[in-house]
């Protein structure tokens, strides 16, 4: 094993504390998994106003240089029960804002979204130089996180702590990218060589996202898969040819799952336990989550479940669309989550229409999405775009065999189902439109009644091991490329 390395994380969001997508979950998961190899992880949060005051110990307080008002960050910390240390990072006027939402509200981007994490990034900084204390490399997410390189790089070369610290810059969704208007360097009081297209300027305006894949050490991505899609015009939001510059240092790491959270044979949430070995108690799940949603229990059709933001990018438009196909189906489908009106009031409709066959439930529930993916029979997600997902691997584990559209790491994890040799685990399609999505769901259909073809389509799927240790190995290494290269 590597040297115990000191790896600081910096993420805008973490589980349990703050969540809006997949990034909360590894930003949670990832750093327990890499304690269980045998190194120190520190993660920074920001302090959002729904996290309670105090959030841990309080451990001082530095001055931030982000603009030219005087402002000063205090910090908490905790150490969770696995061994992660979590610093908070804390400023009022920035997080300590009710909205679950930690970018905006009602809809809208928060108007200082450029400062709070401009703030939050240099803090961070700030935190280890105030403590003459030097980390082993910094692991940052997301446009949230992308200029720490650049104030290390800016303002931090000569300092005897900090000088050189190593980055390395994990994208989990290019399509988001923290573009603000071409007065953010002077705000900021960032050089002015910076903005050009060698630096941040990215189409008339300064790119966070940019600054973390041009000015981190190593970049690298959630799946295989995606890593190159994002190198590509069609996937690339037109920053594929800055990807394409980083092509040497790129790399695709697909993300795990906590088992300690979602496994049947562990989880809280569901009517009975069940494993791979013995799934007996999946049919009393399925019956569980139909009571629970007005359902009726009878006659057995099978279970289509969804957990997922209702949007175009993850392709329910297409559902909505299809919804007369679906009506014909001899099945049933539960659906949970929030997204646009419009895809909202699609699938209202097919509820609407059947509501003996379709439930709908327009909110994020903890508990219930639990319920779901171990009580449904097929797990439905038709994206357009999904640089890793998390969903379909918890549905394997739960013996939900997946209908995936084939892209980002959604190839790189559901393998198409042979039925003449037995192998696979779940069914993929490649056309973004209605006549795609009928046809895998035609397939899982058809399985599904061979009752013995079914029941090895589940245990395939509920033997594959997605647990992080074995991603967080690929990340050590990722930190040593960047520990050498720095």
């Amino acid at each position: 094993m590597a040297d115990k390395l000191h790896i600081v994380f910096a993420s805008s969001e973490m589980v349990p504390y703050m969540k809006t997508g997949g990034l909360a979950d590894v930003s949670g998961a990832l750093p327990k998994a890499l304690v269980r190899l045998g190194h120190r992880v520190t993660a920074f949060l920001p302090r959002y106003g729904t996290i309670p005051f105090p959030p841990g110990e309080f451990v001082g307080s530095v001055h931030v240089p982000v603009d030219a008002v005087n402002r000063s960050a205090g910090f908490y910390r905790t150490m969770r029960p696995d061994g992660v240390e979590v610093i908070f990072v804390e400023h009022p006027d920035f997080f300590d804002r009710l909205s679950p939402n930690p970018y905006g509200f009602d809809g809208h981007d928060y108007a200082d979204n450029r400062l709070r994490f401009a703030f939050f990034a240099r803090s961070v900084v700030e935190f280890y130089r105030s403590r003459g204390e030097r980390p082993s490399v910094f692991h940052i997410h997301d446009w949230q996180t992308g200029l720490l390189p650049v104030y290390l790089k800016a303002f931090y070369s000569d300092d005897p702590t900090l000088a050189r610290a190593p980055v390395v810059f994990t994208i989990h969704n290019l399509a988001y990218q923290g573009n603000f208007g071409a007065d953010t360097l002077s705000i900021l009081g960032l050089p002015w060589n910076l903005g050009t297209r060698e630096g941040i300027e990215f189409h008339g305006q300064h790119s966070y996202m940019k600054a973390g894949i041009l000015f981190s050490e190593i970049v690298n991505t959630v799946s295989p898969t995606y890593a190159r899609e994002i190198q590509t015009p069609e996937m690339g939001y037109r920053m594929d040819g800055v990807v394409r510059a980083r092509g040497a240092d790129l790399s695709g790491i697909l993300n795990g799952v906590d088992y300690d959270e979602w496994d049947p044979g562990v989880d809280t949430h569901i009517a009975a336990r069940f494993s791979a070995r013995d799934a007996s108690g999946k049919a009393e799940c399925k019956a569980d989550l139909l009571r629970t949603l007005g359902l009726p229990e009878f006659p057995d059709l099978p279970v289509i479940g969804v957990t997922s933001r209702l949007i175009w990018l993850k392709g329910f438009d297409i559902v909505a669309q299809a919804w007369y196909d679906f009506l014909r189906r001899p099945l049933r489908m539960v659906i949970l989550g929030t997204g646009e009106p419009e895809i909202l009031a699609g699938l209202q409709s097919l509820a609407d229409h059947a509501p003996d066959r379709f439930a709908v439930r327009f909110s994020y529930d903890t508990g219930l999405a639990h319920k779901i993916i171990a009580g449904s029979d097929i797990f439905l997600m038709p994206s357009r775009f999904e640089p890793c997902g998390l969903t379909q691997l918890y549905s394997l584990r739960y013996g939900t065999v997946p209908v995936a559209r084939s892209a980002g790491g959604l190839v790189d994890t559901v393998e198409q189902w042979n039925a003449a040799t037995g192998e696979g685990t779940g069914f993929r399609f490649d056309a973004a439109d209605g006549t795609g999505i009928m046809w895998a769901i035609d397939q899982a259909l058809a399985a599904y009644r061979d009752k013995k073809a079914w029941r090895k389509l589940m245990k395939n799927g509920m033997s594959r091991d997605f647990s992080w240790d074995r991603s967080a190995r690929a990340y050590v290494d990722l930190y040593e490329r960047a520990i050498a290269k720095a």
